[in-house]
């Protein structure tokens, strides 16, 4: 597996595009840090930029870990968890974890899924904590990301296409083309399902695993 750190930058995403076309049978898992979609960017373009490399990961990698520079609790509170992994260090008991799950506000549409790995404290880091640990998890507060990204992208081609001048100089866009664009946002909304926008599902409701948050 291929585990590739992923700077918004033309030629991260060309080194991510060209590692999925020669290891084609390898996974390719990523970590992406988004720029803040709620406040004005002093880059005017962002939101071009965004919408492309959101494609380009969906399309190139098995796994994306996607981290937001802005967060709110506000938006962690009211969306709900869809799959959780604890990695705990210190002294902990064991059965704590499976008792702590009806704490957690998981999605109805599917099972709660929690796993737990514990470790000992390192015998050579002293620290002032009993316990430390991390959490990754699959959260339907992504749904924010994407649904920003999206509207800050129709805000700007409505604009009568602002700001695209740059991009006209690359062959992808030359002659006003600008189907990437268009096919960029036609897949990050595919991605966005009725049950990750609303936090809700039924039996039905389908989440993309490739995506963590």
């Amino acid at each position: 597996m291929a585990i590739l750190f992923v700077p918004i930058k033309v030629w991260a995403l060309y080194l991510l595009n060209t590692l999925s076309d020669r290891y084609s049978k390898k996974l390719v898992q990523t970590y992406s840090v988004f720029p803040n979609q709620m406040e004005t960017s002093d880059v005017v373009v962002q939101p071009y930029n965004s919408l492309l490399t959101l494609k380009r990961l969906i399309l190139n990698a098995d796994k994306n870990v996607m981290v937001s520079s802005y967060a709110r609790n506000k938006e962690a509170i009211q969306a709900k968890y869809i799959s959780i992994l604890n990695i705990i260090q210190g002294e902990v008991d064991p059965t704590q974890g499976i008792r702590e799950r009806k704490l957690v506000n998981f999605i109805e549409w599917g099972l709660a899924s929690i796993q737990v790995a514990l470790s000992k404290k390192s015998p050579y880091v002293q620290t002032a904590h009993r316990v430390s640990g991390l959490m990754l998890a699959s959260h339907t507060s992504i749904r924010h990301l994407f649904s920003k990204c999206l509207s800050q992208y129709d805000k700007l081609r409505k604009k009568k296409q602002a700001f695209l001048d740059n991009y006209r100089n690359f062959p992808m866009f030359a002659d006003n083309d600008l189907s990437e664009f268009d096919e960029a946002r036609d897949i990050i909304e595919s991605l966005d399902p009725e049950q990750l926008l609303t936090g809700e599902g039924n039996a039905s409701g389908v989440v993309d695993h490739k995506l963590a948050f």
